[in-house]
């Protein structure tokens, strides 16, 4: 790529962000023969007006430059389809064959995000289809600076390479997983800065042999960082499950992250509430060390749907801990019933 355009782009924010498209990894190709300028960019978006917002101001930049003195702009747009496969780049693999595609957020770190990812992602590749087959599930981490997924789906494997820049995922309880957590050794820390992180997640969407999978769930890092912007558009996401827990603080903060899935037009499917509630198993009575009803306040707030409550349970925690899903160790209890319920109300959420 050409540096010159290239730095002229950096001052191109995306609509709505005061992030440039350089750093949002949306730029494929910068060239410039003689006083013409050619970029190629490629994003998800379901807003119409993007694609056009977008090319008049890379065209108005670009040509207050003396060097340049016409410009060509080309724009791919990729988008979701729930019958045939999203699309995908040219090298065929990644996510071509994924029907559909959910992220996992929270906005405040603690509230089990990543321990609701991967016992959903184990509950629903228990679901079976009309045919009696389960559904073929899979988990990304990208929880970079954290990825606790591994321990918590109880796998140490490193993904085998294929091909060259092709990776096999692992698989755990017939989950399908990716993790930096699983790249790198757990005593090594990643300390990157953001374009690191974007091309980390653009290498497992793209660089990850995923097959045919009915789902695949993604587990973000708290916040609305780099992974988070970088992520909603580098995969055509077909919406976003919050999770949080109900006392005023994750509420507000789930509310603020939520919140910017909505600028890039990706669908906030529901709140899960977690940590909900404790219940004496002899007198049935429930006490709520952390507030009450928080999750479904935040659902109204954000207009779409409460999807559940999981409750506050040691199972939990134990099964995390030794990397056995509670739906898995034991799948009849209350917490597992939540969850499972929780996994079908989203697979209706998203017609599968």
């Amino acid at each position: 790529m050409d540096e010159y355009i290239i730095s002229l782009l950096g001052k191109v924010n995306y609509p709505g962000f005061s992030r440039d498209i350089v750093s949002f990894g949306l730029v494929r190709e910068a060239s410039l023969t003689g006083v013409k300028a050619f970029v190629k960019i490629e994003l998800t978006s379901a807003d119409p007006t993007i694609p056009q917002t977008l090319k008049q101001e890379i065209e108005k930049t670009l040509l207050e430059s003396d060097k340049i003195k016409e410009v060509e702009v080309s724009i791919i747009l990729k988008k979701g389809n729930s019958q045939s496969g999203h699309n995908e780049q040219e090298n065929g693999y990644g996510h071509s064959m994924v029907k559909k595609i959910i992220a996992i957020a929270s906005g405040k770190g603690g509230v089990g995000k990543s321990t609701v990812a991967v016992n959903l992602a184990c509950a629903l590749a228990k679901e079976k289809r009309d045919n009696d087959e389960t559904l073929k599930i899979g988990l990304m981490d990208c929880d970079l600076y954290g990825p606790s997924v591994p321990l918590l789906i109880g796998t140490n494997e490193q993904p085998s390479m294929i091909e060259e820049n092709l990776m096999a995922p692992v698989e755990s309880y017939g989950v399908k997983v990716i993790s930096m957590g699983l790249l790198v050794d757990e005593e090594t820390p990643v300390v990157w800065r953001g374009p690191m992180v974007m091309k980390t997640i653009q290498q497992f969407a793209h660089n990850v042999k995923w097959d045919e999978l009915d789902l695949l769930l993604i587990d973000l890092p708290p916040g609305t960082g780099d992974a988070q912007l970088s992520l909603a558009q580098i995969l055509p996401l077909d919406g976003v499950v919050v999770v949080t827990t109900p006392q005023k603080a994750a509420m507000d903060v789930a509310r603020r992250g939520a919140r910017m899935f909505e600028k890039v037009e990706v669908p906030i499917l529901g709140v899960v509430e977690n940590m909900s509630f404790l219940m004496d198993e002899n007198s049935q009575t429930k006490t709520f060390p952390f507030g009450q009803g928080g999750g479904a306040i935040t659902a109204k707030s954000l207009n779409t749907v409460f999807l559940g409550e999981i409750p506050l349970h040691e199972d939990i925690r134990q099964g995390g801990d030794y990397g056995v899903p509670i739906v898995i160790s034991n799948e009849e209890s209350a917490p597992s019933e939540a969850i499972k319920t929780i996994g079908r109300n989203v697979l209706d959420l998203v017609n599968l």
